[in-house]
C-alpha cells in the first residue's frame, strides 16, 4: 500500500469534492485490459499472453489474446487479428467472426465491436449452442462504436468521441435493443458489471461510477468520480464489490467500493 504524506493529503482534500474516495492496493502483475465476473478475473497482457486469477496469484492461459472477457456467456477473447475465441473444456475454440472487443457480461449472451467500429451481439440460444463448425448470426446494430459492454439491466457503449450512449430495450433474445439514449459525459471505455452496475474511464485517466442504475430506471441518474491517488486508469472491471483497475502504466490495481 502507498504512504502518503499527511500535508499532501490536506492539500489533495479540496480537490475530492463532488468524489469518492478509493481503498486501492497495487498487486503484482502487469495487464493492459481485466475482465472480472461471478468471483473470476481474466486478464492479457501487452504480449497478449492471458492470465487468470487464482486465490492471490496470477495463472497464464495457453493462448494469446488482445482482448478476453468473461460472464454468464463463459470465456470469450479476441486476438490480434480480431479472430474470435471462446473457452470449452479449456480449450480456446475459434468462433466465425471478427471484433477487437467483446463482452460477455450480459445474460447469456455476447456483445461487442469490430475494427470499423461496427457493433454486434449475438443472442442467446447462439451463444449457447455455438460451435466452431455453426454459421454464427451475429446480430449487426445500427450505429457506431469502439467498446460496447452489456450487464442484468442493459449495454453501454462509447464511440471514438467519447460521447456515451445507453441501448434501450435490450434482451437476450433478441439482443438488439431498439434505440440509442445519449448520456451526458466523456469516456474513453465503459465497462458493465455482470450486476448491473457502470463504471468507466474517460482520456484523463479519470475513473467514473454510474449513480442510481436499477432495473426501473437502468441508465441511472449521475456520475461520481472515484478518487484514487494510486494511478490514473485505462481500463475497469467491477466485481463482487472490487474495482479492477489497469492503470496507464500497466499496473493491476484492486480497490474495494
Amino acid at each position: 500500500m502507498m504512504l502518503w504524506d499527511p500535508l499532501l493529503l490536506l492539500l489533495l482534500l479540496p480537490l475530492l469534492a463532488g468524489s469518492s474516495a478509493l481503498d486501492c492496493t497495487e498487486i503484482p502483475g502487469s495487464l493492459r485490459q481485466i475482465d472480472a465476473s461471478n468471483g473470476q478475473v481474466f486478464g492479457v497482457n501487452s504480449a497478449g499472453s492471458i492470465y487468470t486469477l487464482h486465490g492471490d496469484s496470477w495463472a497464464q492461459v495457453p493462448g494469446a489474446l488482445t482482448h478476453v472477457t468473461v460472464g454468464p456467456a463463459g470465456v470469450w477473447g479476441v486476438n490480434k487479428n480480431n479472430n474470435v475465441f471462446k473457452m470449452v473444456g479449456g480449450s480456446w475454440q475459434a468462433i466465425n467472426g471478427l471484433l477487437k472487443q467483446i463482452d460477455a457480461g450480459g445474460d447469456m449472451f455476447i456483445s461487442g465491436a469490430n475494427m470499423n467500429d461496427d457493433i454486434y451481439c449475438l443472442s442467446r440460444p447462439a451463444t449457447v449452442s455455438v460451435n466452431s463448425d455453426a454459421t454464427i448470426p451475429w446480430v449487426n446494430i445500427a450505429g457506431k462504436l469502439k467498446y460496447y459492454s452489456c450487464g442484468l439491466w442493459g449495454c453501454w457503449g462509447v464511440n471514438s468521441a467519447d460521447d456515451i450512449f445507453f441501448r434501450t430495450n435490450v434482451t437476450p433474445d433478441p439482443c438488439a435493443g431498439s434505440s440509442w439514449q445519449n448520456v451526458p459525459g466523456k469516456l474513453s471505455m465503459i465497462e458493465v458489471g455482470t450486476e448491473g452496475s457502470v463504471y468507466g474511464v474517460n482520456s484523463a485517466g479519470e475513473i467514473y461510477r454510474r449513480d442510481g442504475v436499477t432495473q426501473s430506471n437502468p441508465v441511472g441518474t449521475g456520475w461520481t468520480q472515484l478518487a484514487s491517488y494510486l494511478c490514473k486508469g485505462k481500463h475497469v472491471s467491477y466485481d463482487l464489490g472490487l474495482l479492477w483497475i489497469i492503470t496507464d502504466q500497466d499496473k493491476i490495481v484492486k480497490c474495494r467500493v
